[in-house]
Protein backbone atom coordinates (compact mmCIF):
# COMPACT_ATOMS: atom_id res chain seq x y z
CA UNK A 1 0.00 0.00 0.00
CA UNK A 2 1.21 3.68 -1.06
CA UNK A 3 0.67 6.30 0.95
CA UNK A 4 2.45 9.38 2.71
CA UNK A 5 0.29 10.91 5.37
CA UNK A 6 0.57 14.58 6.61
CA UNK A 7 -0.98 13.21 9.63
CA UNK A 8 1.40 12.56 12.97
CA UNK A 9 2.06 8.53 12.96
CA UNK A 10 -0.34 8.39 15.91
CA UNK A 11 -2.84 8.97 14.07
CA UNK A 12 -2.73 6.88 11.45
CA UNK A 13 -4.84 4.35 9.84
CA UNK A 14 -4.53 2.52 6.70
CA UNK A 15 -8.00 3.14 5.44
CA UNK A 16 -6.57 6.72 5.22
CA UNK A 17 -4.82 5.85 2.31
CA UNK A 18 -5.49 4.33 -1.47
CA UNK A 19 -4.43 3.21 -4.77
CA UNK A 20 -4.42 6.00 -5.94
CA UNK A 21 -2.44 8.56 -4.61
CA UNK A 22 -3.22 12.16 -2.29
CA UNK A 23 -2.20 13.95 -5.35
CA UNK A 24 -4.48 12.15 -8.05
CA UNK A 25 -3.65 9.67 -10.34
CA UNK A 26 -1.49 6.41 -10.75
CA UNK A 27 1.68 7.95 -12.15
CA UNK A 28 2.98 10.04 -8.84
CA UNK A 29 4.43 7.35 -7.02
CA UNK A 30 6.64 6.26 -10.18
CA UNK A 31 7.73 9.94 -10.49
CA UNK A 32 9.04 10.05 -7.12
CA UNK A 33 10.65 6.63 -7.55
CA UNK A 34 12.68 8.39 -10.65
CA UNK A 35 13.29 11.51 -8.81
CA UNK A 36 14.51 9.13 -5.50
CA UNK A 37 16.70 7.00 -8.01
CA UNK A 38 17.93 10.56 -9.38
CA UNK A 39 19.53 11.45 -5.94
CA UNK A 40 20.53 7.61 -5.12
CA UNK A 41 22.73 8.73 -8.62
CA UNK A 42 24.28 11.36 -7.29
CA UNK A 43 25.12 10.65 -3.50
CA UNK A 44 24.30 6.84 -3.29
CA UNK A 45 23.41 6.70 0.46
CA UNK A 46 22.04 10.01 0.69
CA UNK A 47 19.23 9.01 -0.80
CA UNK A 48 18.63 5.28 1.57
CA UNK A 49 19.49 7.59 4.66
CA UNK A 50 16.40 10.33 3.92
CA UNK A 51 13.92 7.52 3.09
CA UNK A 52 14.43 6.01 6.02
CA UNK A 53 14.14 9.08 7.95
CA UNK A 54 10.62 9.71 6.41
CA UNK A 55 9.90 5.85 7.36
CA UNK A 56 10.32 6.14 10.87
CA UNK A 57 8.97 9.38 11.26
CA UNK A 58 5.96 8.59 9.67
CA UNK A 59 6.30 10.70 6.36
CA UNK A 60 6.18 7.03 4.25
CA UNK A 61 4.33 4.03 5.62
CA UNK A 62 6.18 1.07 4.90
CA UNK A 63 5.04 -1.03 8.49
CA UNK A 64 3.14 -3.88 5.84
CA UNK A 65 6.09 -4.45 3.04
CA UNK A 66 9.41 -5.98 3.48
CA UNK A 67 10.70 -2.83 3.14
CA UNK A 68 9.68 -2.03 6.66
CA UNK A 69 13.13 -2.30 8.11
CA UNK A 70 13.78 1.55 7.03
CA UNK A 71 11.32 2.80 9.57
CA UNK A 72 13.39 0.32 12.44
CA UNK A 73 14.41 3.07 15.19
CA UNK A 74 18.44 2.57 14.45
CA UNK A 75 17.93 2.37 10.44
CA UNK A 76 18.00 6.21 10.12
CA UNK A 77 20.85 6.79 12.62
CA UNK A 78 23.39 4.05 10.73
CA UNK A 79 22.48 4.84 7.08
CA UNK A 80 23.14 8.81 7.91
CA UNK A 81 26.63 7.61 9.12
CA UNK A 82 26.87 5.85 6.48
CA UNK A 83 25.60 9.31 3.97
CA UNK A 84 27.55 11.66 5.93
CA UNK A 85 30.73 9.17 5.44
CA UNK A 86 30.22 9.24 1.75
CA UNK A 87 29.49 13.12 1.46
CA UNK A 88 33.23 13.70 3.11
CA UNK A 89 34.70 10.91 1.43
CA UNK A 90 33.21 12.80 -2.01
CA UNK A 91 35.85 15.29 -1.41
CA UNK A 92 38.89 13.26 -1.45
CA UNK A 93 40.92 13.29 -4.43
CA UNK A 94 41.04 9.73 -4.44
CA UNK A 95 37.45 8.84 -4.73
CA UNK A 96 37.00 6.25 -7.33
CA UNK A 97 34.43 8.11 -10.22
CA UNK A 98 30.73 7.18 -9.61
CA UNK A 99 31.00 5.62 -13.65
CA UNK A 100 33.17 2.52 -11.62
CA UNK A 101 31.25 -1.07 -10.95
CA UNK A 102 31.54 -0.73 -7.48
CA UNK A 103 30.11 2.68 -7.14
CA UNK A 104 27.81 2.57 -10.18
CA UNK A 105 26.36 -0.41 -8.79
CA UNK A 106 25.83 1.03 -5.20
CA UNK A 107 23.65 3.73 -6.87
CA UNK A 108 21.54 1.10 -8.68
CA UNK A 109 20.83 -0.67 -5.58
CA UNK A 110 20.34 1.71 -3.68
CA UNK A 111 18.17 3.56 -6.04
CA UNK A 112 15.64 0.64 -6.26
CA UNK A 113 15.64 0.13 -2.97
CA UNK A 114 14.40 3.82 -2.33
CA UNK A 115 12.15 3.78 -5.44
CA UNK A 116 10.67 0.86 -3.82
CA UNK A 117 9.69 2.61 -1.40
CA UNK A 118 8.41 5.29 -3.02
CA UNK A 119 5.96 3.43 -4.75
CA UNK A 120 4.85 0.41 -2.28
CA UNK A 121 1.52 0.77 -2.39
CA UNK A 122 1.30 0.53 -6.29
CA UNK A 123 3.55 -1.73 -7.09
CA UNK A 124 7.25 -2.61 -5.44
CA UNK A 125 8.84 -3.97 -9.19
CA UNK A 126 7.51 -0.55 -10.72
CA UNK A 127 9.18 1.51 -8.28
CA UNK A 128 12.27 -0.79 -7.96
CA UNK A 129 12.41 -0.15 -12.08
CA UNK A 130 11.67 3.60 -12.07
CA UNK A 131 14.41 4.11 -9.08
CA UNK A 132 16.67 1.77 -10.83
CA UNK A 133 15.90 4.18 -14.43
CA UNK A 134 16.73 7.58 -12.05
CA UNK A 135 19.65 6.32 -10.48
CA UNK A 136 21.47 5.90 -14.51
CA UNK A 137 20.11 9.31 -15.34
CA UNK A 138 21.28 10.77 -11.66
CA UNK A 139 24.76 8.59 -12.03
CA UNK A 140 25.48 9.80 -15.41
CA UNK A 141 23.79 12.96 -15.65
CA UNK A 142 25.17 13.95 -12.51
CA UNK A 143 28.95 13.14 -13.62
CA UNK A 144 28.31 15.38 -16.64
CA UNK A 145 27.13 18.13 -15.06
CA UNK A 146 29.79 18.22 -12.58
CA UNK A 147 32.87 17.43 -14.59
CA UNK A 148 31.06 20.51 -17.17
CA UNK A 149 30.56 22.57 -14.17
CA UNK A 150 34.26 22.08 -13.02
CA UNK A 151 35.78 22.96 -16.23
CA UNK A 152 33.82 25.87 -16.09
CA UNK A 153 34.47 27.21 -13.10
CA UNK A 154 38.87 26.94 -13.77
CA UNK A 155 38.99 23.13 -11.90
CA UNK A 156 37.36 23.93 -8.58
CA UNK A 157 35.87 21.06 -7.61
CA UNK A 158 35.23 21.70 -4.30
CA UNK A 159 32.38 24.56 -4.46
CA UNK A 160 30.59 21.82 -7.47
CA UNK A 161 30.54 19.09 -4.97
CA UNK A 162 29.61 20.98 -2.29
CA UNK A 163 26.00 22.05 -4.34
CA UNK A 164 25.93 18.38 -5.52
CA UNK A 165 25.55 17.46 -1.91
CA UNK A 166 22.78 20.69 -1.36
CA UNK A 167 20.93 19.18 -4.08
CA UNK A 168 20.93 15.72 -3.22
CA UNK A 169 20.21 16.31 0.49
CA UNK A 170 17.20 19.08 -0.23
CA UNK A 171 15.78 17.14 -3.38
CA UNK A 172 15.34 14.07 -1.35
CA UNK A 173 13.69 15.93 1.13
CA UNK A 174 11.29 17.49 -1.33
CA UNK A 175 10.33 14.28 -2.79
CA UNK A 176 9.65 12.18 0.76
CA UNK A 177 7.31 14.97 1.51
CA UNK A 178 5.00 14.47 -1.17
Amino acid sequence: MWCISYEPPDSFSPEQCSNESKEGGYVIPYVLAFLIGVIAGLRSLTAPAIVSWAARLGWLHLETTWLAFLGYAATPYILSILAFGELVADKLPKTPSRKEVTGFTARLVTGALCGAALAAGQSLIGGLVAGVIGSIVGTLGGYEARVRLVRATGGKDLPIALLEDVIAIGGALLIVTR
